[in-house]
C-alpha cells in the first residue's frame, strides 16, 4: 500500500525533516520518492479541494503556500493508517504521546506534516505529487 506524507512549511523552516523522516522509519515504513516543492495558491487550493467549504481552507492555503514543503511517498503494509498512527492527531495537544505532531507541533496550522488519511483517497494526493505508477 502507499500513502503520502510531506512535511509542511513550519517542519522545513524549523528543519525538521531528519528527525520526521526518522520516525517514519523506525515505524516500519519504507520511503521510496522525496522531493522538495513549492506549491502555487491555484496547486494548493487543487490538493485541499476537500476543505474547500470549511473556515479555515483560505488560513489553509496561505500557510501551505508560505514556504517548501518535502513530499514523500511511503510504502509499506497498511500504510495509510500505519502512517497515521506514527503522525498523530492533527491537534498537537491531542496527539498521542511519542507522535511526530506531539513531538513538534506548535499548533493544529503548524502540526509540522501532513498525512493522506485512509478513507480520504490516499492514491489521489499520492498521484497528486508523484504521478500515477505507470509515470515511474
Amino acid at each position: 500500500m502507499r500513502t503520502l506524507l510531506f512535511i509542511k512549511p513550519d517542519g522545513y523552516r524549523r528543519r525538521l525533516i531528519g528527525a520526521v523522516l526518522k520516525r517514519v522509519e523506525d515505524g516500519g515504513l519504507k520511503i521510496v520518492e522525496i522531493k522538495t516543492v513549492r506549491l502555487d495558491r491555484a496547486r494548493a487550493e487543487e490538493f485541499y479541494k476537500i476543505h474547500k467549504d470549511k473556515p479555515f481552507f483560505s488560513s489553509l492555503v496561505e500557510f501551505i503556500t508560505s514556504g517548501p514543503i518535502v513530499a514523500c511517498l511511503i510504502e509499506g503494509d497498511d500504510a495509510a493508517p500505519r502512517l497515521r498512527e506514527i503522525v498523530g492527531a492533527t491537534d498537537p495537544k491531542k496527539a498521542k504521546e511519542g507522535t511526530i505532531r506531539h513531538l513538534y507541533g506548535t499548533s493544529i496550522q503548524n502540526n509540522v506534516v501532513h498525512a493522506s488519511a485512509p478513507d480520504e483517497d490516499p492514491e489521489r494526493e499520492v498521484r497528486f505529487f508523484f504521478g500515477s505508477q505507470r509515470d515511474r
